[in-house]
């Protein structure tokens, strides 16, 4: 399929895991991409694996203004527009139960998970072109979890975010959401390391995620396909969602 040919997307956070595979997916339908994470050699690796013909790498920190604007203008400079965004960037530097969560760390976590998008989403739109906007959420920001809960309210906080850009930014562009379950990404391996056969059994489809799980429902709310999709999160969860816990 050649659903993006002739468009451009910036992806952030995309050296590895979710946002690779995404990158990877837009690139085999024609698109070109910019992609962004803050470790200079991984960005750097990911662009020869996408071929630096059609893909282009900026290192720097999401909730980074002066990085944002420089990625931005780069897409526009190298690509000649930005038609796609996917703010796919995200942290989470705390592991515990909110009673004992530094304030500080909090507010990292809101402003690279929360913030930064909209940001991101308001710096694109100046860009001229934008024609859709995906969000990487959470199962997490539906529900509680134990150990990950202020991670948890960011994302739940970027699934309503999804919703109030949508509605301000429509017609003209749409703005959706995924909400994966566990992906086997350096950012979950405290989820399931050591026990995945068991993590797993909480899921009807019998196993964990993998980046390109996410990839193709990400290709498929970016794209013309959905033309008539705007403000919504979709859970790619396994299935997880519709079993009862216990």
């Amino acid at each position: 399929m050649d659903r993006f040919a002739g468009r451009v997307a910036l992806i952030t956070g995309a050296s590895r895991g979710i946002g690779l595979a995404v990158a990877r997916r837009l690139v085999s339908e024609g698109a070109s991409v910019v992609v962004t994470g803050r470790d200079e050699d991984a960005l750097k690796e990911a662009v020869a694996g996408l071929g630096e013909a059609r893909a282009s790498g900026v290192a720097g920190r999401a909730d980074d203004a002066a990085h944002r604007a420089a990625a931005i203008a780069h897409a526009v400079e190298r690509f000649g527009g930005l038609d796609h965004l996917v703010n796919n960037a995200g942290v989470n530097p705390a592991w515990g139960p909110l009673a004992e969560l530094d304030a500080n760390v909090a507010r990292k976590i809101f402003e690279v998970n929360v913030l930064a998008a909209l940001e991101w989403t308001r710096e694109a739109l100046a860009a001229g072109n934008l024609r859709s906007v995906l969000n990487t959420a959470s199962i997490a920001g539906t529900a509680a979890s134990d150990n990950i809960g202020f991670y948890g309210v960011s994302k739940a906080g970027l699934i309503n975010l999804t919703a109030q850009l949508a509605e301000e930014l429509a017609p003209a562009v749409r703005v959706n959401a995924l909400a994966p379950a566990v992906v086997k990404t350096k950012l979950s391996r405290a989820l399931y390391e050591g026990r995945e056969e068991r993590v797993a059994r909480a899921y009807p489809l019998g196993r964990l995620g993998v980046p390109e799980d996410v990839a193709g429902p990400a290709a498929f709310l970016l794209s013309d396909d959905a033309a008539w999709v705007t403000g919504q999160t979709l859970k790619v969860d396994g299935g997880a969602s519709i079993r009862p816990v216990g």
